[in-house]
């Protein structure tokens, strides 16, 4: 019998044919690829153009803006930890910058307006001594765009984010990196610096099969934007601990929040957008999270998806031709469709308050019905009693009220209104009275209600 860890032969080789496909046709010395289900590595492959050389799950790989996620898991952490909030303007903690008024969500999310690259030289291919102040980032005229109108990729945001998390903690962003994130999570192969075994970084010629090494920079300032060095198996464990959060470095509900788009996308329907430090894709009917990187000689793909409980990795040692971030999500999608995530068994609550259980069922607000359903740990959800509409999950907050998870009435406070004799009245949410029946007469419907009550209309 086949464990649910376990891969069939057939999804096997098909992620061996499809890694074997990327490396041929983008040209690359060497690909790398990691996948992991429900936060167990259950398959790594690679290949590689030097005879009896393969690289496995511990070679590192230069993984570029992947970096950038790490950064953002040090805010949200500061955040959490009541030293900041992302609502505040980086002059509260980084005084000085020239670009103070821009918020700490905003540079997370990229809608800060800034630049997307720095003044002068190429900063990847260059030294970090040309930049050795963030003045020498940002530049004369830092700003592209109007602050918070529209999404605007910027590496040196991110380097004013890796600042603050320094000036914040009094520690160095490397220091900050390796205390509160790669020791409490195991990734010891993940580092500022390349520790052997490690590969080397090639362009390959676009119009014939010869390399030239690309220089290995020290990026200065700009570490928080792109430094790190990574290896398939640390970054899967990175990645599954972005799907389920891990308490001694940030919450479920933390991790959720990375992964929630952030900012402005097209009006309607969106194919790709950004969260906080998280890039979110639309994918044939799944969302994917994650990040993609690439520094002169490496491409690197890290995607995530909660509903298959899935993380896939690809790392690459060539500047371009290979498309990481693509074949990461074939990756993912192969197992997905071939193996479908085998549900957990259904099991009854441990527990109910009964109070609680009281609420549950149909609602009303104004004529359409809700129906209101309970979950784990005390939670609730609202949504359709049938078809589409809007549907919400709610936490406990221990005072007799919730706090939506998602959906349209994320953060909004649910709550139970009682008449003087104790029994419900109704609920209160966002301003929305839902009755149990339409239109409760002895509820405080705004408009009121018809004293008269449903009537025909006379023929």
């Amino acid at each position: 019998m086949t464990t649910p860890s376990e891969l069939l032969p057939a999804t096997r080789r098909a992620l061996l044919h499809r890694i074997a496909v990327a490396q041929r046709e983008g040209r690359a010395p060497s690909l790398v690829a990691a996948v992991a289900r429900d936060g167990e590595l259950v398959w790594t492959g690679s290949r590689t153009s030097v005879d009896g050389h393969g690289p496995d799950e511990n070679v590192q790989y230069r993984i570029g803006s992947i970096t950038k996620t790490f950064t953002a898991v040090l805010v949200l952490r500061l955040r959490d930890e009541g030293l900041l909030d992302l609502g505040d303007p980086l002059e509260k903690y980084l005084p000085g910058t020239g670009v103070g008024e821009v918020t700490i969500a905003e540079l997370l999310a990229h809608t800060g307006g800034l630049a997307a690259e720095t003044p002068g030289e190429w900063w990847e291919r260059s030294s970090a001594a040309l930049r050795p102040t963030l003045a020498d980032v940002l530049g004369e005229q830092p700003f592209r765009h109007p602050v918070g109108r529209r999404h605007h990729y910027s590496n040196p945001g991110y380097t004013l984010l890796g600042s603050l998390v320094a000036a914040v903690r009094g520690v160095s962003w490397e220091e900050a990196l390796r205390g509160e994130i790669l020791e409490p999570l195991g990734l010891s192969r993940t580092s500022v610096k390349a520790e052997a075994p490690h590969a080397g970084g090639w362009a390959v010629h676009p119009y014939a099969d010869v390399l030239l090494p690309e220089p290995n920079e020290d990026l200065g300032l700009m570490a928080p934007a792109g430094q790190l060095w990574s290896t398939t198996g640390d970054l899967a464990a990175f990645g599954a601990f972005l799907l389920t959060g891990d308490d001694r470095v940030l919450s479920a509900e933390s991790v959720r929040e990375m992964r929630t788009p952030a900012a402005p996308t097209l009006p309607g329907d969106w194919d790709a957008a950004y969260g906080l430090g998280m890039q979110v894709l639309r994918r044939e009917g799944r969302t994917l999270a994650g990040h993609t990187g690439s520094l002169p000689g490496f491409v690197a793909g890290l995607w995530l998806n909660e509903e298959d409980g899935l993380v896939s990795v690809t790392l690459t040692n060539c500047t371009s031709g290979l498309p990481a971030a693509t074949v990461a999500a074939d990756l993912l999608e192969i197992v997905a469709e071939a193996e479908p995530r085998i549900p957990e068994p259904w099991r009854p609550l441990p527990e109910v308050d009964a109070a609680v259980l009281g609420l549950a069922g149909p609602w009303y607000w104004g004529t359409q019905i809700v129906a209101l359903r309970l979950t784990a740990h005390g939670g609730v959800e609202l949504g359709p009693a049938a078809g589409g509409g809007r549907r919400s999950r709610f936490r406990k907050n221990g005072d007799g009220t919730w706090t939506g998870l998602d959906g349209y009435y994320a953060g909004e406070v649910l709550r139970v209104v009682r008449r003087h004799d104790g029994s419900v009245s109704h609920l209160d949410l966002g301003s929305f009275v839902f009755t149990r029946t339409p239109y409760g007469v002895d509820a405080p419907v705004p408009g009121g209600v018809d004293p008269e009550g449903w009537r025909g209309l006379p023929q």
